[in-house]
C-alpha cells in the first residue's frame, strides 16, 4: 500500500502522542539536550485537539501505520499541544493574518524521505483554499533547515522558559503563499 495522507481523528490521539515523543527524541539530538527534549515532550510537544476538531491536522500512513503528523491552523496559537495552551484560541482573519503551520512530527525511521514535504504542501494548499496568503510557525530547531528548504524565512528567535526552568529555542518563520 502506498503512503497516504488523511485527516487526523480523535481515535488517532494515543498513537499521535507516541509518535510525537519518538520523533522528538530521535530528531532533536544535537539541537536540544536530552533534558530539554524530555521537558518539551512533557510541557510543549503534544496533540492540539483543536486542530483535529477543526479538520486541519493530518496523519501520513504507510501500510496503515502512522509515520508522521502535522497540520495548519486558522487559529492564533503559534505552537504547542493542549498541555501548553492557557487561553482561548481565537480564529484568525485570512485577509490580514497568517495561517499557522503546527505540530509537525515524523517518525525518525521515515525522516528525510519526503514525508514532511507531503505534509507541508497539503497544509499550504488547504490554507490557500481557506483564503490565507501567508503562513507562519514556531519551528523547533531540528525543523528549521527543513522549513528553510521549503521557502520559509526565519524572522525571530524565541526562547521559552519551560515550567521546570529549562530554556527551549524556537524560531518564528514565515512564508508568503502563491
Amino acid at each position: 500500500m502506498p503512503i497516504k495522507i488523511r485527516h487526523a481523528t480523535a481515535n488517532d490521539i494515543s498513537l499521535l502522542k507516541e509518535l510525537i515523543a519518538l520523533s522528538a527524541r530521535g530528531l532533536s539530538i544535537g539541537y536540544y539536550t536530552p533534558a530539554q527534549t524530555e521537558s518539551a515532550i512533557r510541557y510543549v510537544f503534544g496533540v492540539d485537539t483543536q486542530l483535529i476538531a477543526d479538520g486541519t491536522y493530518f496523519v501520513v500512513e504507510d501500510e496503515e501505520q502512522i509515520i508522521a503528523c502535522g497540520g495548519w491552523s486558522k487559529r492564533n496559537t503559534l505552537f504547542g499541544g493542549d498541555q501548553f495552551k492557557t487561553e482561548a484560541d481565537p480564529l484568525l482573519n485570512p485577509a490580514t493574518d497568517a495561517a499557522r503551520v503546527r505540530a509537525f512530527f515524523v517518525h525518525p525511521d521515515n525522516a528525510r524521505q519526503g514525508v514532511g514535504m507531503l505534509l507541508i504542501k497539503a497544509c499550504e494548499e488547504a490554507a490557500i483554499a481557506n483564503g490565507f496568503h501567508q503562513m507562519e510557525m514556531g519551528a523547533t530547531l531540528p525543523g528549521v533547515p527543513f522549513y528553510a528548504k521549503m521557502g520559509y524565512l526565519a524572522i525571530e528567535d524565541i526562547s521559552i522558559t519551560l515550567p521546570d526552568g529549562l530554556l527551549m529555542g524556537i524560531v518564528k518563520m514565515t512564508k508568503r503563499l502563491k
